[in-house]
């Protein structure tokens, strides 16, 4: 058992996982710290966790704890000091029709159509290809802090709401926006669904005077994980500490 002596959370005790696959190198193997007792932490003790850079999987809040690796980095945008480049402008553009409703948690079947969908076409044989319904409602429905779900939608026709296309799940902090996770239509060729989240939930944070969007772990060697670079500027928790990481 291992404590974070530099934070004011003396209610939470810390425990190193055992190790496992990494999912993001796969000749690596990981392991995570865990911050319990689960049913302490609301917002407000969230909101301190995510800053020493933990992040949450329904009610498992971790951060990695690795031996002899520290690609993962936890990393936050500067609401207000964030430009987009060409290609975010063009997303911007692209997808700009889309209707946007901001929904408490809760279970919807089509929400779980579009998941298992987005699983098959971008992570196939992945951990969560093949996730049942109790297994997503265990990562994305089961929160102790304020948490939000966000639709995208085509625009409606007469009564009849527009496709669904994107759903993306936030929890809003004091300080900011954390980035929860985020799926779509990936078979929508052309499209820029997860750039134009991302840009909604900067501007939902500039709106509510909010100072960053959390974004989990840029590992910059990993595919899945270095776009996050693209939006600057970023700041990166380096040797328990938020410096900026530079962009390409």
């Amino acid at each position: 058992m291992t404590k974070l002596n530099e934070l004011p959370l003396t209610t939470l005790q810390f425990y190193a996982t055992a190790t496992y696959p990494c999912s993001y190198f796969p000749t690596r193997i990981a392991r995570s710290q865990v911050a319990t007792p689960a049913h302490l932490i609301n917002t407000d003790l969230y909101g301190e966790l995510v800053d020493a850079g933990f992040r949450r999987s329904g009610l498992y809040t971790y951060r990695p704890y690795c031996d002899a690796c520290r690609a993962c980095i936890a990393s936050r945008v500067l609401v207000n000091q964030f430009k987009p480049n060409r290609s975010q402008r063009r997303a911007s553009k692209r997808h700009q029709d889309l209707e946007v409703h901001v929904l408490d948690l809760g279970y919807q079947e089509e929400h779980f159509a579009l998941y298992q969908k987005y699983q098959k076409e971008r992570h196939t044989g992945s951990a969560m290809d093949g996730d049942d319904q109790d297994q997503y409602t265990q990562f994305l429905l089961q929160s102790r802090v304020n948490s939000r779900i966000v639709e995208f939608r085509d625009g409606a026709l007469g009564v009849t709401p527009g496709r669904l296309r994107m759903v993306s799940m936030i929890d809003i902090l004091e300080q900011g926006i954390s980035s929860v996770y985020t799926f779509y239509d990936a078979s929508d060729n052309g499209s820029s669904y997860g750039t134009y989240s991302i840009l909604w939930q900067i501007e939902q944070a500039r709106e509510l005077n909010l100072p960053y969007l959390y974004l989990g772990y840029y590992i910059k060697n990993s595919e899945k994980m270095a776009y996050k670079v693209l939006f600057q500027p970023l700041e990166g928790l380096l040797e328990n500490r938020w410096q900026p990481i530079i962009g390409p």
